[in-house]
């Protein structure tokens, strides 16, 4: 069979968005995402909830998928589907449709794991993305996770760094909370700290050894700054919404920034790439363009698409592990704590 075309199906269920993607070759002909809403008053992902909603969004997600492809179940050459880590409930549905598909149409099956997805993302056929030659230094950033990760080829990656309690996106998402913004709050402090002065409160950076991060610190550091405040003055949540936002914002790519600037004096390594849903953030993205000046890095950053949860992702590396015949087995089981 050439290798010129190849059809594969990345399934993504591993929080509380169910997502289906057909890869050809190394090029995306379809990415669909089918978010569930329901989570928002509950302000953070509801796990029964979410398993719930995989199990009535995964068909008609993967139908569509192969629709907007222009490609028949019968085309395709692998079902490849997000294993670990993530909601258990919610792994499970994406784990059993997928061997249930791959069994029914005699093909191989090919576990992903989620984090190294959101590292391989870079590595689709995408027009005006380049993507990062090994090694490179990847971090992952967002609601679950914050990983310094030394990228030597495609499937021989160290986690070199990570964080010790919550994840970057936590400390966004509690911090929303704290000033009574919607869920999720990364996005609105964004669009806010683009407004506010980075330099108008001052948060203590935590003071964590080596390349791992702590944000537990910070939150909290944060809300008794505005208890404080709110005690002082009743509207000052109001009156200075976007000068705090960004200066949590600004105080979190400090944050970010010195433990990657660390990671490329530890390494020798000045390619970055980053990924995962936080790496939307417009604040980010620009620390990291600012590096390319200030400290000699080559940045790389995904289609805006292919960093938050999406199963394009999984597609990718379902395809490079078809290229070296890394199949999964029918008795592979979900793991909710896989690491990379």
């Amino acid at each position: 069979m050439s290798s010129q075309n190849i059809y594969i199906l990345g399934i993504e269920s591993s929080c509380d968005d169910t997502a289906a993607s057909i890869i050809h070759n190394g090029k995306i002909l379809s990415n669909v995402v089918a978010s569930q809403k329901i989570h928002e008053e509950f302000g953070g992902v509801v796990p029964e909830l979410a398993s719930r909603a995989h199990q009535q969004n995964i068909v008609p997600v993967v139908h569509q998928a192969l629709k907007k492809a222009g490609v028949t179940k019968n085309q395709l050459h692998a079902i490849a589907f997000t294993r670990g880590p993530g909601l258990m409930g919610s792994l499970l549905v994406g784990t059993s449709f997928a061997k249930s598909l791959a069994y029914g149409l005699n093909i191989p099956l090919i576990d992903v794991n989620h984090m190294q997805a959101h590292i391989l993302a870079h590595f689709i056929d995408e027009e005006g993305f380049e993507k990062p030659s090994f090694p490179f230094i990847a971090m992952t950033i967002s609601g679950g996770h914050t990983q310094i990760v030394e990228v030597k080829s495609h499937f021989d990656m160290t986690v070199i760094g990570e964080t010790i309690d919550d994840a970057v996106g936590e400390a966004y998402d509690k911090s929303g909370k704290i000033l009574g913004l919607g869920y999720p709050a990364g996005p609105e402090i964004d669009k806010r700290a683009q407004k506010g002065n980075p330099k108008a409160f001052q948060f203590t950076k935590p003071k964590v050894e080596g390349l791992n991060f702590s944000f537990s610190g910070l939150k909290t550091a944060i809300l008794y700054f505005v208890q404080r405040e709110v005690k002082a003055n009743p509207n000052f949540i109001e009156e200075n919404l976007n000068d705090i936002c960004a200066s949590i914002q600004y105080t979190i790519i400090g944050i970010l920034i010195d433990k990657l600037k660390l990671a490329t004096k530890q390494t020798g390594i000045k390619q970055i790439a980053i990924g995962g849903g936080v790496s939307a953030n417009s604040g980010i993205r620009q620390a990291l363009k600012d590096g390319e000046q200030k400290f000699g890095w080559t940045t790389y950053v995904p289609k805006f698409e292919f960093t938050t949860d999406n199963a394009a992702m999984i597609a990718i590396v379902g395809y490079l592990k078809y290229l070296e015949g890394n199949f999964a087995e029918q008795n592979v089981t979900a793991s909710a704590r896989l690491k990379i």
